[in-house]
């Protein structure tokens, strides 16, 4: 069983998480584990462990090797209440005459675990908000978060002009914030890495996570953390722990696959976002990275075994150093089984557009709104530069999150 660690961020002030378009007046709700990754790395290299990090993670696969450590993506989460984007072949249920069930992007762990069992939501006992996309209880509509854009204005000095400049971010209620759990390959590794990746989250708690950490954006108090399984940190109950022999994977993080991965393309709900970025090394700040397709949380793969997935190199071509982009998959295994949600029934495994090549995801016509509908091929995302990256190169610092543009691959069963 996966030795883990589950890490609640409490922020003491506003958030910037860099959205897919890049724009300044928006801002994205998940901040993603490949960003998460870039700013451990970052601190890493801080406390002096950086090249030793390195190696037990992103250079692990190169040696035929686990990744020491995989994070997942950071999700909501209000009081006791963990919000997680849910696996695709069970959310949405169907629509009903009170609740519009697809307009929540997050949804509790415990309506996970009723819909995995098959079970049905109780209408009356949940509502959607709007401006969080959060499912929370009807009798207590507490928003963990708000999004806000905050103005401000640069004068020369000599004060005669004045460039006036906003920035979208993520204001959190009280009792609110960001969780995330953290996947230890093996006991050793535990034994390793478990203090200095606490270290390395204190350093990030004061100094801050994603952007405009200058002006004191992204900081939070002291990590909350709590070391356990992975299905003991997660479900309340063990009964998702009997799975089938041959179970599904649900994705926590984002995931790119590789080259021996037994995945089977053709079954399964998945996502996919292309990742973009800029370089923050002293060897080129701010030069383009190469963009890398990727599986999105949420996503239910089917696979002969559990995906584990690789960092790319994303350097530039003739770079002095190698750019790593984390796409270490943190799954959890689900039922494949067909349950009955809302009265419809629906399978873990409709078929999809046959992929040829297991590392290359396939790449079709555009889609108008890859969010809403649900189409039978990704589109071809637009090159368009991030205003900050999500990964890391061996002497950078951590940065914000990079843009992406999301495309859905999903097909009704």
């Amino acid at each position: 069983m996966s030795s883990a660690v589950l890490v609640r961020l409490r922020p003491t002030g506003p958030w910037r998480i860099g959205p897919d378009s890049g724009d300044r007046d928006r801002v994205d709700r998940v901040y993603h584990s490949d960003a998460l990754y870039a700013a451990v790395c970052g601190a890493m290299f801080r406390l002096g462990e950086g090249d030793a990090w390195l190696d037990s993670t992103a250079r692990a696969h190169e040696n035929g090797a686990e990744p020491a450590v995989r994070f997942s993506s950071c999700f909501p989460f209000h009081a006791s209440t963990l919000f997680v984007v849910p696996p695709q072949n069970v959310w949405p249920p169907a629509a009903t005459s009170k609740v519009r069930w697809k307009g929540a992007r997050f949804v509790p762990l415990s309506v996970v675990e009723t819909l995995l069992a098959g079970k049905l939501l109780k209408e009356d006992a949940f509502a959607i908000d709007g401006p969080s996309e959060c499912l929370v209880s009807s009798s207590a509509q507490v928003s963990p978060f708000r999004t806000a854009v905050r103005s401000r204005a640069a004068v020369d000095r000599a004060g005669e002009s004045v460039a006036p400049h906003s920035s979208a971010c993520l204001e959190f209620s009280p009792g609110s914030g960001l969780w995330f759990v953290g996947v230890f390959a093996d006991h050793a590794a535990r034994e390793r890495w478990r203090k200095p990746l606490e270290a390395a989250l204190r350093w990030l708690a004061d100094s801050g996570f994603g952007g405009e950490r200058s002006l004191g954006w992204g900081r939070s108090e002291m990590p909350e953390i709590v070391d356990g399984s992975l299905a003991s940190l997660l479900w309340r109950s063990r009964e998702n722990n009997a799975l089938d022999t041959d179970p599904a994977y649900w994705l926590l993080s984002l995931f790119h696959p590789a080259a021996d991965e037994s995945v089977d393309w053709q079954k399964g709900q998945y996502s996919l976002t292309t990742r973009g970025g800029r370089v923050e090394s002293a060897a080129g700040w701010g030069e383009q990275k190469k963009l890398t397709r990727m599986v999105t949380e949420g996503s239910v793969l089917v696979a002969a075994s559990e995906p584990r997935g690789t960092a790319p190199n994303v350097a530039p071509e003739q770079f002095p150093h190698p750019v790593y982009r984390a796409g270490f998959a943190l799954c959890v295994p689900i039922r494949r089984v067909p349950v009955v949600i809302q009265g419809v029934t629906q399978s873990v495994t409709p078929s999809v557009s046959k992929i040829v090549d297991p590392v290359v995801i396939p790449v079709a016509a555009p889609v108008v709104e890859p969010v809403v509908e649900r189409v039978v091929a990704p589109s071809v995302a637009p090159k368009t530069a991030p205003e900050t990256s999500p990964d890391v190169a061996p002497d950078a610092a951590p940065d914000a999150l990079g843009s992406a543009s999301e495309n859905v691959v999903r097909t009704e069963p």
